[in-house]
């Protein structure tokens, strides 16, 4: 007979190590803390009567996403203590949901990706195994037992987590963003030990960012890794990235984007040889933010003069 799961007492100590750590744990990512929301309101079908354990997991997940949207709005302002104390709460409330719902998958999902947002991995993945015990077809699930292996230095293993999130959900954008992630940070590991060929590797983790970015094509910030994984491979593929970053400049919505977008394809333009092009782009760069980046890719124009 298996063991009996048995989850932590309420009351466990929240780690926040700096400053920092809890800024950076606490942004969030607005397209996860939605769809963590979405698990909790769309457990039955539409025409069933809402139950008691899904009306609390509900209220319960509302608290978390405006505890995490707060400290995203104070940003370098967090009060610490009082993010503290209201996460402590949170997870004592995740605590008696799951003692009184021990068989509810999706209380285990919210639960777990309330603490890997801060910082308590360990405890995160076994709410998460527990989840995909009960329920194997979350993709959430998948997708976070995947970023969690990630993390923890064990890319091969994680790989065949995110494909199946992918499988369940292949037009949630996150989850190829996040395979494009994988395949660019551990690309040694794949090519040493995964079985991968250089030229594989590079296509799928493009195809990746470009399904990410075709799936939520208002999201500028998945075109933007998109455009920027083109010269993170070896060797850089200027005259695509070009093309990518060309395109993103159509769609940005502000000065801010449209002056990043024109310093990256500043930068690419010195690369091919396009000084003319480079110089007139750099020339529209004026935000004081983009002066130091500005400057080296000044600085390359020079050099490639010579």
């Amino acid at each position: 007979m298996a063991k009996k799961w048995t989850p932590e007492p309420a009351g466990r100590e929240i780690p926040l190590n700096d400053s920092a750590r809890a800024v950076s744990n606490a942004r969030v990512s607005h397209r996860l803390l939605a769809l963590c929301a979405l698990l909790a309101v769309c457990v039955v079908p539409s025409f069933a009567a809402e139950t008691l354990a899904e009306k609390s997991l509900k209220e319960i997940v509302e608290r978390q996403k405006q505890l995490f949207e707060r400290a995203e709005k104070e940003g370098d302002q967090l009060d610490e203590a009082r993010f503290a104390a209201e996460a402590k709460a949170l997870a004592g409330s995740y605590d008696v949901f799951i003692q009184k719902n021990p068989d509810f998958a999706p209380g285990y999902v919210a639960y777990g990706v309330f603490l890997g947002k801060i910082d308590m991995a360990k405890a995160a993945v076994a709410m998460l195994l527990k989840a995909n015990k009960l329920d194997p077809n979350i993709p959430l699930v998948k997708n976070q037992l995947a970023k969690h292996l990630a993390e923890d230095g064990k890319p091969l293993e994680a790989l065949p987590y995110l494909t199946a999130a992918i499988d369940l959900a292949p037009n949630e954008p996150l989850y190829h963003f996040h395979l494009g992630q994988l395949l660019l940070a551990a690309r040694e590991d794949f090519l040493h030990e995964g079985g991968w060929t250089r030229a594989a590797l590079d296509k799928s983790m493009l195809e990746a960012f470009a399904h990410a970015a075709d799936l939520a094509p208002n999201d500028l910030s998945l075109a933007y890794q998109h455009a920027k994984a083109y010269y993170e491979i070896e060797p850089p593929r200027w005259e695509e990235a070009l093309a990518v970053w060309e395109k993103l400049g159509g769609r940005a919505t502000s000065e801010n984007m449209r002056q990043l977008v024109k310093l990256q394809r500043a930068n690419i333009l010195v690369k091919l040889g396009r000084a003319d092009e480079a110089r007139t782009l750099l020339d529209q760069v004026t935000d004081p933010k983009f002066a130091e980046d500005k400057q080296k890719v000044v600085e390359a124009l020079a050099a490639a003069k010579k």
